[in-house]
């Protein structure tokens, strides 16, 4: 299928997208890399009258270390972050943008665009709120600077206005002895996942000193499962703990039967992800290399 027709328009500058929102009213929408955009346009799930595409402003892509951050471009391509070896600094960062779909779409689809779309089933949103993250919201009242734990607001919904749109992504770089991962279970590479989780511990010996874990595709948003972070938080990282935590994770969790499975089934994958991730996130806070990859059916 064909989208509807529209107006395409070429911004120079993030200024002028911005200026561009706001005079097209809310029927204008920003192209970013277009792999959630165009198909659900095609679909006519989405019927734009005025398409502002972004791929042709200079200085949107990067990945700098500063400060004991990095920082992203919101028009960063997933494939950039795959390959950055910045990125390899933080693990987790490396397991979501080298696990994204196939070649193709990490090759166009950009993490601003993606936190932008807010989609359920995506990715980087569950990743990143495990880690200290900031957006850089720029719009026609200026710049203000949002936790990624404000941006998410629903399904397809967050905390942008009509004529904002994300500059800049910041994640604060983990303490020593911190290591996570990221791990989905999915069909095969192009689909969305099943069910997802993310893990990042701060290790002292054996003993957790700080955990954060986050569960994907199981809810309207990323769901932070703060009860099994609990189960870990101070205790030695074992059988009895582990057990704990992936049993709070099944409970906060809040699957929603369809095509890729029933509640039951999602509920039971949410804690063998879970288990998996806190073991590897275990292993490289304590300095160990362990290569990651999802899991397909």
């Amino acid at each position: 299928m064909y989208p509807r027709a529209f107006h395409y328009h070429r911004a120079g500058s993030l200024k002028e997208a911005v200026a561009m929102l706001s005079q097209l009213g809310g029927e204008a929408k920003l192209l970013a890399g277009g792999q959630s955009l165009i198909p659900l346009m095609k679909l006519r799930f989405a019927n734009p009258g005025h398409l502002i595409d972004l791929n042709f402003i200079s200085g949107t892509s990067f990945i700098k270390e500063e400060d004991g951050r990095l920082r992203f471009g919101a028009m960063t391509r997933h494939a950039e972050i795959e390959d950055s070896s910045a990125a390899k600094k933080i693990p987790i960062l490396h397991d979501c943008a080298a696990g994204i779909a196939d070649v193709q779409v990490r090759n166009r689809g950009t993490i601003g665009g993606s936190l932008a779309e807010a989609d359920p089933s995506g990715d980087w949103a569950t990743v990143l709120m495990t880690l200290h993250t900031e957006l850089h919201c720029l719009g026609n009242q200026g710049e203000r600077t949002v936790p990624i734990e404000e941006f998410i607001k629903d399904a397809y919904t967050t905390a942008l206005a009509h004529d904002e749109l994300v500059r800049e992504i910041t994640v604060r770089k983990p303490s020593p002895n911190s290591g996570g991962a990221y791990l989905a279970f999915k069909r095969c590479a192009p689909v969305y996942p099943t069910a997802s989780a993310a893990v990042q511990l701060t290790m002292e010996g054996e003993t957790c000193r700080e955990a954060r874990i986050v569960l994907g595709c199981v809810g309207l948003t990323p769901i932070r499962a703060k009860q099994a972070e609990s189960a870990l938080r101070g205790a030695a990282v074992n059988e009895k703990s582990v057990s704990a935590a992936v049993e709070a994770a099944r409970t906060a969790s809040d699957p929603q039967p369809d095509m890729r499975g029933s509640a039951e089934y999602k509920h039971t994958l949410v804690g063998a992800l879970v288990k998996r991730a806190i073991d590897v996130a275990r292993r490289r806070a304590l300095g160990e290399k362990v290569e990651l990859s999802h899991i397909y059916a």
